[in-house]
């Protein structure tokens, strides 16, 4: 794959607990190109409000935090972790606390403004697999190539308790399944960016699919469009 543009950028959308953060971790690192999870970029920034008991109601207060707000992406320990102002807060974003947080935070439109700018000018600068609710539609409508990952939504809750089990957090499936249902209502009915799939974006449905299923079918869709072979 040497001849694969290292500016290219992939979009792939979809609601909570679809695999699409797994399947575009998995398809940056095949590619060679970053990584970017919007998604925890929203958790970042309800994480801090939280923390500073900011309402997020309070949009000038929600701006001012956001304006002296950093977030970063580093490479370490084998994944990708996020540095919100210096501090890796990776194992805090992925309750459903901050789940519900990230949701909430993300109908603000100041906020969604900000990070899309942020998000943009990453994007712009390195290219990349962004990963989120609003990448096809909203933040790169013209990205090269667009996905749209979904799955049943007891399937989707099924994973993220697993997931959550594994890193040793304790929660009923029932908790996660009313996270996750209220995450896509939030999520598909917000007046700004709404969840949904971009008209030209492929759409996969995961819920019968391995991991490794998912990332080839997506493998094969882009080299074919790029006139090469996924064993190449």
């Amino acid at each position: 794959m040497d001849s694969f543009n290292k500016k290219i950028i992939i979009a792939i959308d979809g609601p909570a607990g679809a695999g699409k953060s797994t399947v575009s971790r998995l398809l940056a690192r095949r590619l060679g190109i970053p990584y970017i999870n919007t998604g925890a970029m929203y958790r970042a920034a309800g994480l801090k409000a939280k923390r500073l008991g900011i309402d997020f109601s309070d949009t000038e207060s929600l701006k001012k935090m956001l304006d002296e707000t950093e977030i970063e992406f580093v490479w370490k320990d084998g994944r990708e972790r996020l540095y919100l102002d210096g501090e890796d807060v990776t194992d805090e974003l992925y309750t459903p606390e901050a789940g519900k947080a990230a949701s909430d935070i993300s109908k603000v439109p100041v906020v969604r403004e900000k990070l899309v700018e942020l998000q943009r000018r990453i994007g712009r600068e390195k290219g990349g697999v962004l990963e989120g609710r609003d990448i096809g539609t909203v933040v790169f409508p013209d990205a090269d190539f667009k996905f749209f990952i979904t799955a049943s939504v007891e399937e989707r809750a099924r994973r993220r308790w697993r997931e959550l089990q594994e890193k040793g957090i304790k929660i009923d499936y029932e908790d996660v399944l009313k996270d996750v249902e209220y995450r896509d209502k939030q999520d598909s009915s917000r007046e700004v960016a709404p969840l949904r799939k971009a008209d030209d974006a492929i759409e996969i449905d995961t819920t019968d699919l391995g991991i490794e299923e998912v990332l080839e079918k997506i493998l094969k869709y882009i080299l074919e469009q790029k006139g090469e072979s996924s064993s190449s």
